[in-house]
Order: C-alpha cells, then sequence, then structure tokens
C-alpha cells in the first residue's frame, strides 16, 4: 500500500475485489483488509454468466423438435460428456449384441448347435455352440482379433453376406461415435479457460476522455491468431411506438475504425470504448447508474495457434460490476531480458478523480475555454459593420448624379468604414494578446489612432476635400461659378434650381 502511495499519490486507493460481484467499499488508510465491509447486493439474473455460457433456455417447441435429429452429429456434440459416455456405450452394446443375435439365429436354423460335435459335419461358423460362442465370435470378427479358434467356412453363404453387412455397419458405427468424441475432445472451448478477463470493469479518464475499460489476458504462451474483440449492451427499453424491447442488442465501439479491436494478445491488455456522443453511455453518470440494468457482454474470437480451430471466449458485465472512478492496476515490469507479468495483480483496480458525467466534463471544458466570449463578440462587431456598410451603400444609390461626383470617389467612403471596422475587430482581438503586446499595441500616436483621425476629418467636410483636390484654374472656375449664379435672373436660377432637384 505504502509502495502504490509513492507511485500514484496519496489520493488513490486500492480496492479488492471478489468473484461473487457484490458491492465494495474502496479501503480508507485507516482500515485493515478485517475492517473492509462488503456490502450486499441483490443477485439479478444475468444473460450470459462470467464463465460465457448463455442462461437462454428454448421452450415449447411442439413439432420442431425433429430437427435436432436431421442434424445428429451436431446434436451429439453439443450433448454434455455423461450424455455423450452413455450413448457411446449404449450403441456399441446394442451393435454387438445385435450381430451376436444374428450369427447364433444362422447356426440355430441350420442345427449347427445340435451338430456341432459330428466328426463329418462342416458347421457355418466353427465351434459355435451357443449364444456366448457365437458373441465371442462377432467381437474377434469385429475387432479383427481372429484368435483362430472359431471362423467360417465356405458352406454358408448366408453367414458371408452378413460377414459383409457386419464390416459395412461396424466402419459406420465407429466413423460416427469415434468421430463424436474426437470432435468433442478437441473443441477449442477448453482453450477459453486460459482466456481471462476482468471481474470488473471501470470508468475513468484516459486521454481527456472519459472511457469504459475492462482487461484480457492469456494464460498460455502459445497465441491467439487474429484475436478481435467485440462488445454488445443490453438494455431494455421502449421505442416511440410503445413497443418493449426486453433485451435490446447495441454496439460498443472499442476501436472498429481505428483497428484498436484487433489485438496482439501475448500480455493483458485494456480494451477501450470511448464514451462521447455517439455512445450508448452518453446519459449516463455515476447517481445514475445505481438506478440503470443493463448488461455489458464481451466476445473475445480468434484462432487457435496449434490446432487452427476457431475459440470464442465470452464474458459480462452488470451495472454492480463497473467501478466508477477506477484504473486498473500495472501488472507489466520490466526485468533482465524479458517482461515479466503479474497475474496476481490483474483484477486490482485503484480509484482516480473522475468527473460524475460526460455533460458535466464539457461544460467545464466549455467554461475553462478563453477564446469563446472574444470570438462571439468579434462575429457581433463583424455582423454589425456589414449591416452598416450596405446602408451606406443603399444611400449613396438614392442621391443625384451630380451629388455623388461632388461627394467624390464613390468606394472612398465605404473603405474608411471598412479599415475602422478592422481596427475595431483589432481591439477586441487585443484582450486574446499577452500583457506586453497589449501594452505595444496601446501607445499613443499608432497609425490606427491617426487613420480614424483622418477619416473623421474627411467625413466631416467631403466638398471642401474635393474641391481642394482640383487644380487651381477649376478651382478659380467653380468659384467664379458661384458667384455667377447670384447675377442669373431669377426664371434661370429657378430652372437650375430645379435642373439639380
Amino acid at each position: 500500500m505504502s509502495a502504490l502511495r509513492r507511485k500514484f499519490g496519496d489520493d488513490y486507493q486500492v480496492v479488492t475485489t471478489s468473484s461473487s460481484g457484490s458491492g465494495l467499499q474502496p479501503q480508507g488508510p485507516g482500515q485493515g483488509p478485517q475492517q473492509q465491509q462488503l456490502v450486499p447486493k441483490k443477485k439479478r439474473q444475468r444473460f450470459v454468466d462470467k464463465n460465457g455460457r448463455c442462461n437462454v433456455q428454448h421452450g415449447n417447441l411442439g413439432s420442431e423438435t425433429s430437427r435436432y435429429l436431421s442434424d445428429l452429429f451436431t446434436t451429439l456434440v453439443d450433448l454434455k460428456w455423461r450424455w455423450n459416455l452413455f450413448i457411446f456405450i449404449l450403441t456399441y452394446t446394442v451393435a454387438w449384441l445385435f450381430m451376436a443375435s444374428m450369427w447364433w439365429v444362422i447356426a440355430y436354423t441350420r442345427g449347427d448347435l445340435n451338430k456341432a460335435h459330428v466328426g463329418n459335419y462342416t458347421p457355418c461358423v466353427a465351434n459355435v455352440y451357443n449364444f456366448p460362442s457365437a458373441f465371442l465370435f462377432f467381437i474377434e470378427t469385429e475387432a479383427t482379433i481372429g484368435y483362430g479358434y472359431r471362423y467360417i467356412t465356405d458352406k454358408c453363404p448366408e453367414g458371408i453376406i452378413l460377414f459383409l453387412f457386419q464390416s459395412i455397419l461396424g466402419s459406420i458405427v465407429d466413423a460416427f461415435l469415434i468421430g463424436c468424441m474426437f470432435i468433442k475432445m478437441s473443441q477449442p472451448k477448453k482453450r477459453a479457460e486460459t482466456l481471462m478477463f476482468s471481474e470488473h470493469a471501470v470508468i475513468s479518464m484516459r486521454d481527456g476522455k472519459l472511457t469504459l475499460m475492462f482487461r484480457v489476458g492469456n494464460l498460455r504462451n502459445s497465441h491467439m491468431v487474429s484475436a478481435q474483440i467485440r462488445c454488445k449492451l443490453l438494455k431494455s427499453r421502449q421505442t416511440p411506438e410503445g413497443e418493449f424491447l426486453p433485451l435490446d442488442q447495441l454496439e460498443l465501439d472499442v476501436g472498429f475504425s481505428t483497428g484498436a479491436d484487433q489485438l496482439f494478445l501475448v500480455s493483458p491488455l485494456t480494451i477501450c470504448h470511448v464514451i462521447d456522443a455517439k455512445s450508448p453511455f452518453y446519459d449516463l453518470s455515476q447517481r445514475s447508474m445505481q438506478s440503470e440494468q443493463f448488461e455489458i457482454v464481451v466476445i473475445l474470437e480468434g484462432i487457435v495457434e496449434t490446432t487452427g480451430m476457431t475459440c470464442q471466449a465470452r464474458t459480462s458485465y452488470t451495472e454492480d460490476e463497473v467501478l466508477w472512478g477506477h484504473r486498473f492496476f500495472p501488472v507489466i515490469s520490466l526485468e533482465e531480458g524479458f517482461f515479466k507479468v503479474d497475474y496476481s495483480q490483474f483484477h486490482a483496480t485503484f480509484e482516480v478523480p473522475t468527473p460524475y458525467s460526460v455533460k458535466e466534463q464539457e461544460e467545464m471544458l466549455l467554461m475553462s475555454s478563453p477564446l469563446i466570449a472574444p470570438a462571439i463578440t468579434n462575429s457581433k462587431e463583424r455582423h454589425n459593420s456589414v449591416e452598416c456598410l450596405d446602408g451606406l451603400d443603399d444611400i449613396s444609390t438614392k442621391l443625384p448624379s451630380k451629388l455623388q461626383k461632388i461627394t467624390g470617389r464613390e468606394d472612398f467612403p465605404k473603405k474608411l468604414l471598412r479599415m475602422s471596422s478592422t481596427t475595431s475587430e483589432k481591439a477586441y482581438s487585443l484582450g486574446d494578446l499577452p500583457m506586453k503586446l497589449q501594452r505595444i499595441s496601446s501607445v499613443p500616436g499608432n497609425s490606427e489612432e491617426k487613420l480614424v483621425s483622418k477619416t473623421t476629418k474627411m467625413l466631416s467636410d467631403p466638398m471642401s476635400q474635393s474641391v481642394a483636390d482640383l487644380p487651381p484654374k477649376l478651382q478659380k472656375m467653380a468659384g467664379g461659378a458661384t458667384r455667377m449664379e447670384g447675377n442669373l435672373p431669377a426664371k434661370l436660377r429657378k430652372m437650375n434650381s430645379d435642373r439639380f432637384t
């Protein structure tokens, strides 16, 4: 415990797990192993047991039971071992008794049982006097023992036909029963016994994201070729149409898009499912998990390296087997020339600081981001400046052509307003700069302030600036035109005024 705290800090606590799946309480700093209390929790029905067995029974099949006989070989392989052994012994016993009875019937119908001791008489099968001797003859023939005392003669054609039938039937029975036993013994289900899953799944932060994690291990040195893992979430729900789905299956992404579901299972691996907006656990929180009912089914598939057969290992995690705010204890250490895996810590976890939900984490990230408020204000100011420029365009188009010429170039005021709007945007963006840069940019006498003052002066007196830009001769003509206008008659002045209006 002290070594763990030196490595991970005083905030972390080791949690001992148990395979019973009961509720757990973390071990505090002042509590010993004997003071730790296990909170009993009501055991509910699982869909898949921890050993991978599915708790499903098929009932009320009716006439559909005949389908099992159509695939008799698979039916025998799927049976339990005690029933397989019973069928194996029963089939051979019945076959042997039946064939021994056939040999005894032939000897009885020919009268060999009564004439067996006559010196010149040739029986169908030599030295067959009763049923036990007929049974021994069949066993010697079927097992190809051939002691030489009992044998078939050429004076019995029905015996020759029965001998051929016995050979064919014996080969069929041997192939069927021995093949069934061989397949059942070589099934890769036993290989799944050496594939380990952690007793609990955990939820904690990894790479800045809330992640559901569990651990997988391989106890054998032989590899699992093309190992792939999948996860299913079983949860009851009701559709908007009112239909109730008792065991709705949802896929949990454990790296299908990135290839992380393809495992190189040499040492224990931690399988991760990122809880994001696409995850079924997006709305899950530490508090709501206590009232939720779900089951996570884990399926690990791969090819056994030694036999080349496909193996599948399964397990499941219910809601009370998912530990919020925990992380797995490291099990791999570097030794001299090799890596050592400590399976005694395979199921151990310790507590880490973890958000209560994904939504809470996202809200914290939004509040801690310093660029959101300036970005919003800058977008609003840009929108307002564009609306002002559009309004100026509408006003300038309504003026007479001569007044538009007198005011100078048409694009000049709009350019100045755009320049002034950019200066305001720059002023808003100064808040994102460091303090030194803000002081440098706020020094008086900058070119931006001079530019703004020039634009206000030019906008306040456009007529005088437009006349000042003319050549001297034209300026005199413009001044003379104003003086001549005062000397015109009343009618001409009225016509001139009506012309401009």
